[in-house]
């Protein structure tokens, strides 16, 4: 069986796991540590590496892919939205491989999410645009075409209403921080995709993150003319899809 391991770095928290390549499954359980406060690149380094102790795989030789919620651009991180401003124009891949002492494969956390769910998940063999998001701290996003991914889509920046990044208003984070109920959560995750579906016409939404297991609360809500379907490995999604592209 083929086997590689993935790290999903989030806003919240940090989570790793050995995945069956074969099958796009997890081949161990899920190890989870809290994102350090403020999220510099050294205190994450730090939970990375002890998340990956904590899984105690002895084969250093297993393929390795981290997933980061950044615009990622030749191993470089480009954005800082839910971490340290010092991962602006940073060399994260070199400076993960480095502290890690082997060689990883560095890509953005929905992006990674969405091969997850185009290789093994709810948007394996759909032709056309796929959007995935992924509802948490933020809201990523992923854009494959005929499964092919087309990186560092960004969904969760655009510029909406009196926001500066839709994410600020309609993420997981909002509903917990305003205590909203799923009815009024729903209507702002109405105007979100309405915006996304008028702009990019998609063939199929998927629908990611941690809230994706409560999926039966919100979905059914909204009115789209685009189906929109819970990611099927939800939060492991990210992991998955890192252990996949670090396979390639």
């Amino acid at each position: 069986m083929a086997k590689a391991i993935g790290v999903d770095i989030g806003g919240t928290g940090i989570k790793a796991g050995l995945v069956d390549l074969s099958h796009g499954t997890m081949a161990s359980d899920r190890v989870r540590v809290p994102t350090p406060e403020g999220a510099s690149p050294q205190d994450v380094l730090k939970a990375v590496q002890s998340v990956l102790k904590t899984l105690d795989i002895e084969d250093s030789s297993l393929p390795l892919g981290v997933a980061f919620p950044a615009i990622v651009k030749r191993g470089k991180t480009m954005s800082a939205a839910n971490v340290s401003k010092e991962w602006l124009d940073f060399d994260a891949e070199r400076f993960f491989r480095d502290g890690l002492n082997r060689n990883i494969v560095f890509v953005n956390d929905a992006d990674a999410a969405g091969v997850a769910e185009a290789r093994h998940g709810a948007a394996r063999d759909v032709q056309g645009l796929t959007i995935l998001t992924t509802l948490g701290t933020g809201i990523g996003s992923a854009f494959l075409y005929n499964g092919v991914l087309v990186p560092n889509s960004e969904l969760g920046h655009l510029n909406f209403r009196e926001f500066d990044s839709v994410e600020k208003w309609a993420a997981t984070s909002a509903r917990e921080r305003e205590n909203l109920t799923w009815a009024e959560w729903a209507e702002r995750l109405q105007a979100f995709y309405t915006h996304v579906e008028f702009l990019f016409s998609p063939d199929l939404f998927v629908v990611g993150g941690g809230v994706s297991k409560n999926a039966d609360d919100f979905l059914p809500l909204l009115e789209l003319n685009t189906p929109i379907i819970p990611a099927i490995h939800r939060n492991n999604s990210g992991i998955i899809g890192a252990a996949s592209l670090a396979a390639d």
